[in-house]
């Protein structure tokens, strides 16, 4: 993925929609940190449920996306208190307000 400054987008606009057209997608810098990308309809990003500054960075090679969380490695822990038990307990340690 090729990465631009806005300045050069500005100037060519164009090229730039060409590219991206064609498959290729665009990463829009400005002062040097990721603000946009373009990228052609219908491409989703590697993970969509990363924000796309983190896969921008990813893209970039300066950090590795995690894996998606498997709700069957966590097994469901049972209740140890009534429910409202932790409000009573953390009110007759505050006393009354």
């Amino acid at each position: 993925m090729r990465t631009v400054g806005l300045r050069e987008l500005k100037n060519r606009l164009a090229q730039y929609v060409r590219e991206v057209r064609y498959g290729e997608g665009v990463l829009v810098t400005d002062r040097g940190e990721v603000v946009a990308e373009l990228v052609p309809p219908g491409q989703t990003t590697a993970s969509s449920a990363a924000p796309s500054g983190l896969v921008a960075l990813s893209k970039r090679g300066e950090l590795t996306l995690g894996a998606e969380n498997d709700a069957a490695v966590y097994p469901k822990l049972p209740r140890l208190l009534k429910r409202g038990r932790a409000a009573e307990l953390l009110d007759q340690e505050r006393g009354v307000r």
